[in-house]
């Protein structure tokens, strides 16, 4: 609910108010209309927005607000193309002033004219994240994801990385890999949305926000204050979460007891295929945990209206029909512009959903495999941002596979942002100089580096003429040295390191390397890593891309053998009472893939040093 004053919830609650509507159009060329509420045709005006379908209750959902509304105005509709428009309801308080609730910000997309009025349709900005997402690979939080959607199309961020990472999952590492069927930023942020548990909507502000359900009620709808109002006779709750693993072609089934609801199905959501299986499981888990919040009765009900409702708010209604002691959600809302308002919340009955198997079901085709010999393209940009310095970051990482032997080829493209350090330099000026006679007389001096003089003509000449030498010192703009270094399979590629030279400013960096001797069915790594001499450099997110395409890449792969071990510097503990309280906890854990079983036993030895190795022993069986 938006943020208002006791008086405005007061006077919205009275058996008679007075408002208005009010707003400005801006165009793109910066030219401003207002209009008033005399302006807009009576019954014309509308705003409508949902987070849900029209039957039940979604999560990750991207929906669009829509405005319409007809305008007494001169107004030349050709320059309303991409025009925003900012609305505002003013509701007077007992005081006798106006309280203003912003209504939100839309995009103009279509304008028409008739004899007296112009005709406006517009949306808010979720549509600018209907932009093509190239299916790149990238790796990040929720929050790298969600500020590289609204980098990508310039849309602002509501929450803060902080808000972000304090919600469930919000600080798990999540994967996006090329073989997945997002098309654009807007189904990234679907994905997204369901890893938090919530929706996301465009605020009155203009910004995009992540919103969950909720169990505590913001206001309280008496009777006297609806037109109409339906109400269903079963709550709407959930149980269990369903979701489908691409890897084992499985769908697996996540529920608390006692599993009498229903069973929210995640689908195949990319940014829950890849980790282990404790790490899947707990993703999911806590968006069942979000989930227990529904717990809503069903409704539709016209009403005479508030501006501050929002889309997420939880209701009670009384009186009439309603039970005062259930909650309910607002899923859909549409303002009439002077008349009334329609809520509604959707949901399913429990008792008539189908029965699920609670045991994983194999989902035989759910995946199409490759053709062999078809060409295939993995993609990749960076979710977060990097600092270059005289160290190697890893500025890319990749991984892939082939159906048959074959080779690839990489290439990208780099925007990297260059603070050279400055470089100080000095040199020795010589000229002469005329020291004037006791008759008076100006001195006259021109210096220059090679020791040559100039008379200046204009200047008395009559003295005595000494020859000087001077330092002279002065700062520029150093050369920053980028190396960039190749990685692939875990051996760096020594034979070629391309080396840049940049003064500062931003510079695109192009990079290229043909990958040969692919093997099949076997998941390939291709790191890149930037280190700088003489200054820092920043690369921002986005700004790298790159791509690795060849012949029959993509199709599944088993598990090659290798285990990835990383130190880690820990501080100092006494070794005379054990490592009963080392002042620190690690926990290790591994997944393996393929046709063999085998026996993994796991050690953990200290060295003299302070650091922590982890070996492991495999036997197979």
């Amino acid at each position: 609910m938006y943020a208002v004053s006791d008086a405005f919830l007061t006077a919205v609650a009275a058996n008679t108010r007075s408002y208005y509507w009010a707003g400005t159009i801006t165009t793109t060329a910066g030219k401003v209309y207002e209009f008033g509420y005399g302006d807009i045709l009576k019954g014309s005006g509308y705003i409508s927005s949902q987070c849900c379908g029209s039957t039940e209750i979604e999560l990750g959902t991207v929906y669009s607000s829509e405005l319409g509304i007809t305008l007494l105005s001169e107004v030349d509709r050709y320059t309303l193309e991409d025009a925003v428009v900012e609305i505002s309801c003013f509701l007077r308080l007992a005081d006798g002033s106006y309280e203003e609730v912003p209504m939100g910000v839309f995009e103009v997309s279509e304008a028409n004219r008739t004899a007296k009025c112009i005709e406006i349709k517009a949306y808010d900005y979720m549509l600018r994240f209907e932009t093509s997402f190239n299916g790149f690979q990238s790796t990040g939080t929720a929050y790298d994801f969600i500020n590289l959607c609204c980098l990508a199309c310039s849309v602002e961020m509501a929450q803060t990385q902080e808000e972000i990472e304090a919600m469930a999952n919000g600080s798990e590492t999540l994967s996006i890999y090329s073989e997945e069927d997002i098309e654009t930023y807007r189904d990234v942020l679907y994905y997204v949305g369901q890893v938090l548990g919530g929706f996301f909507l465009i605020n009155r502000e203009g910004k995009l926000e992540l919103r969950k359900y909720g169990s505590e009620p913001v206001l309280d709808i008496a009777q006297k204050h609806r037109f109409s109002s339906s109400f269903s006779d079963f709550i709407t709750r959930y149980t269990a979460v369903s979701s489908t693993n691409m890897r084992t072609e499985t769908a697996e089934y996540y529920s608390v007891d006692p599993d009498d609801g229903l069973t929210m199905n995640l689908g195949v959501n990319p940014l829950l295929q890849f980790g282990l299986d404790e790490t899947r499981a707990q993703l999911c888990t806590n968006i069942l945990n979000d989930l227990q919040a529904v717990n809503y009765v069903p409704f539709d009900s016209d009403t005479i209206g508030n501006p501050a409702l929002d889309l997420g708010d939880v209701l009670t209604f009384s009186g009439g029909q309603a039970d005062e002691d259930q909650i309910t959600c607002i899923t859909s809302i549409k303002y009439t512009i002077g008349g009334r308002q329609t809520l509604k919340c959707v949901g399913k009955n429990p008792k008539l959903s189908q029965a699920k198997s609670k045991n994983d079901k194999n989902i035989s085709g759910l995946l199409s495999q490759i053709e062999e010999g078809k060409m295939g393209l993995y993609t990749y940009t960076n979710a977060s941002a990097y600092t270059i310095a005289d160290s190697n970051t890893k500025i890319i990482s990749m991984e892939f596979t082939a159906k048959e032997e074959t080779y690839a080829e990489f290439i990208a493209q780099v925007v990297v942002e260059i603070a050279a350090d400055a470089v100080e330099k000095s040199a020795t000026a010589s000229g002469t100089i005329t020291i004037p006679d006791s008759s008076g007389g100006d001195a006259s001096v021109e210096e220059t580096t090679d020791g040559s003089s100039t008379d200046d003509e204009s200047a008395e000449t009559s003295g005595t003429e000494v020859e000087v030498s001077l330092p002279v010192a002065w700062t520029e703009d150093g050369e920053a040295l980028v190396y960039v270094t190749y990685e692939y399979n875990n051996s760096y590629i020594t034979a070629f390191a391309p080396v840049e030279t940049w003064h500062s400013g931003k510079h695109i960096l192009t990079l290229f390397y043909p990958i040969e001797g692919i093997a099949a069915s076997v998941a390939s790594h291709f790191n890149v890593y930037l280190r700088l001499e003489g200054g820092i450099g920043k690369v921002a997110t986005g700004d790298c891309i790159a791509a690795i395409a060849g012949q029959s890449m993509g199709g599944t792969y088993a598990w090659d053998g290798v285990l990835e071990l990383e130190e880690e510097d820990v501080g100092r503990f006494s070794l005379v009472t054990g490592l009963t309280n080392p002042g620190y906890t690690e926990d290790m854990d591994y997944e393996m893939y393929g046709q063999k079983d085998w026996d993994v036993s796991e050690t953990v030895t200290a060295a003299a040093f302070g650091r922590m190795f982890a070996a492991f022993e495999e036997d197979e069986t």
